[in-house]
């Protein structure tokens, strides 16, 4: 019990940020540059432990600090018993950053069933309002917590709709970025600041689960620069967003799209 508390005190030490759907993509460029930056990582997976587990390897092995908790965290039950493991193990979070999200096949409005748009939404939405809230139970200096910051990301798709692709995930993105200006305007007197980041065109696994796992490259001329992102800077942003740089940024979005 004593080693115990011992490595808690370690990890209370460092800022702890949770990401949720952090074992792929943007969320593990997230984790592992927040490592370099000195957070204890906390990442959050639904399905693929060995994954998740070789991202904590990956970031141990070179000096930082990670664990991986496994949540479908569009589950209320879930989420709540999330933070509190994390609240037992290391502390409070410092940051949280909703990422977790899904992608369904690309498709027209008009083929597109309840059953789809519901799991959408769940997923990327509901997931955001759940951790946002328990985030804040934590960091809002109404209830002696030290203060925090949120960062939710969201999607280009939200300002250009998607049409004959993914109009319900550019739908559901449309809602995060309402959730982060007004959640913005709650907490700004209780020591949080809410931002968002938009990416466009990045070089993830996620276009494999639209059905066409080379559409960055097929779309990478339409932009004005000419190619898809990488997850890394998209990292780069929310970590500038939770950074002292950004102290008196809240209710902001940092589109990562290429001038998209």
């Amino acid at each position: 019990m004593l080693l115990g508390n011992q490595i808690k005190r370690i990890f209370m030490a460092q800022k702890i940020m949770l990401i949720t759907g952090a074992s792929r993509g943007i969320g593990s460029a997230t984790a592992i540059l927040a490592a370099q930056r000195g957070y204890m990582v906390c990442i959050n997976y639904l399905k693929n432990t060995d994954v998740a587990n070789a991202l904590v390897k990956k970031i141990t092995s070179s000096g930082g600090n990670a664990i991986a908790i496994q949540a479908d965290v569009s589950n209320e039950s879930e989420v709540v018993t999330l933070f509190k493991k994390i609240d037992s193990e290391f502390g409070a979070i410092h940051a949280l950053i909703n990422n977790a999200g899904v992608l369904d096949k690309q498709m027209r409005v008009v083929d597109m069933n309840a059953a789809r748009i519901e799991r959408m939404f769940k997923s990327n939405v509901l997931s955001c309002f759940l951790c946002a809230r328990e985030a804040i139970k934590r960091m809002s200096t109404e209830n002696n917590g030290a203060g925090g910051s949120i960062v939710n990301v969201s999607s280009r798709a939200a300002i250009l709709g998607a049409a004959n692709e993914y109009v319900d995930y550019a739908a559901s993105k449309g809602a995060v970025d309402t959730l982060t200006i007004g959640l913005s305007r709650e907490v700004a007197n209780q020591g949080i600041r809410v931002n968002a980041v938009r990416p466009g065109l990045i070089e993830t696994e996620m276009h494999a689960s639209g059905g066409e796992p080379g559409r960055v490259k097929r779309l990478a001329y339409t932009l004005p620069m000419q190619r898809g992102g990488q997850p890394e800077e998209v990292a780069a942003a929310i970590l500038w967003l939770l950074s002292e740089e950004a102290s008196y940024v809240t209710g902001a979005f940092i589109d990562v799209s290429g001038g998209r």
